[in-house]
């Protein structure tokens, strides 16, 4: 089997397309279809299917892929280690909320910065976050939420847990099941603290959870999510964090979740990438690793 078939492959599944594969690879797109109809012959199955918008990937495909993405990579990466341009090719310039920098991206991440790529963090709300990758200033972006804006490719990466807490000593106020009874008016005399004016996942938590719109202005806006949780173990306030985020302190005693829906509100977060760059090895490795180890995030 001609290794090249796979390298095509990777490109196809990735891009979702013929012609973005061909444009990745530097070679026509008959020559794409040619390789991966070779590829297809030699495995005895059909690994995508073609349509007005792109090309799908088969369960055979996802397979493959799953198991091809690394070693590509790898290579790829030992190549451009020893033969690359070095300096701004080996820079990743990533953009994601820094609790998701510090807790869950930096880990991943730690075998390619100890390999000499040079990461450049930009932590800010997501939307931000987008129009720095529309525009080139980033690479890559893990935004929660889908981000809709023209020129860039998102895949979800993972869903996240969210509950609504308090500091045991603010809890101690609220009697059991009187939010059950009365609805989230009982909490309207407890500060709300938020790391953005506009509440996106406060709001998403009241909607899912009692069908209502947060209708109040935050009393206590902090940088992140993780100045949220210290303020809220606090005694400041109360709000929506990611359980991942909260789920020691909650083990411990420390934090109280006020309400225990049956089935917890979620957010889905994405990675997202601009759609015509062509973009460079170490790049492209770093998606694979995030999507790889995501799933495995709650």
């Amino acid at each position: 089997m001609n290794p090249a078939w796979i390298r095509t492959f990777i490109e196809v599944y990735r891009t979702g397309s013929f012609g973005k594969a061909a444009q990745r690879l530097n070679i026509s797109q008959p020559a794409v279809t040619q390789q991966i109809r070779a590829l297809e012959k030699k495995l005895g199955t059909c690994l995508f299917i073609r349509n007005p918008t792109g090309s799908r990937p088969t369960p055979a495909a996802d397979a493959l892929a799953s198991d091809a993405m690394g070693p590509v990579d790898a290579l790829d990466a030992v190549v451009q280690r020893h033969f690359g341009t070095g300096g701004e090719a080996r820079l990743l310039r990533l953009g994601a909320p820094s609790d998701l920098i510090s807790q869950r991206i930096l880990p991943v991440l730690a075998n390619m910065l100890r390999d000499r790529v040079q990461l450049r963090s930009s932590p800010t709300r997501s939307d931000s976050l987008i129009d720095q990758l529309a525009s080139g200033e980033l690479d890559i972006v893990v935004a929660r939420g889908r981000p809709r804006l023209k020129g860039v490719t998102a895949l979800p990466l993972y869903d996240e847990e969210c509950s609504l807490v308090a500091s045991a000593d603010t809890a101690r106020d609220i009697p059991p099941g009187r939010i059950a009874e009365e609805g989230p008016q009982v909490l309207a005399k407890y500060p709300l603290v938020a790391f953005a004016e506009s509440l996106p996942l406060i709001d998403h938590y009241w909607w899912s959870v009692f069908h209502v719109h947060e209708p109040t202005d935050p009393d206590v806006v902090v940088p992140d999510q993780r100045a949220v949780l210290a303020a809220v173990k606090a005694s400041v306030g109360i709000s929506v964090l990611p359980t991942y985020l909260c789920v020691d302190d909650l083990a411990r005693g420390d934090l109280v979740e006020l309400v225990e829906p049956e089935v917890p509100p979620i957010t889905t977060a994405y990675v997202a990438t601009r759609s015509a760059d062509v973009s460079r090895p170490h790049v492209l490795a770093a998606q694979d690793l995030l999507l790889a180890h995501a799933r495995s995030w709650t």
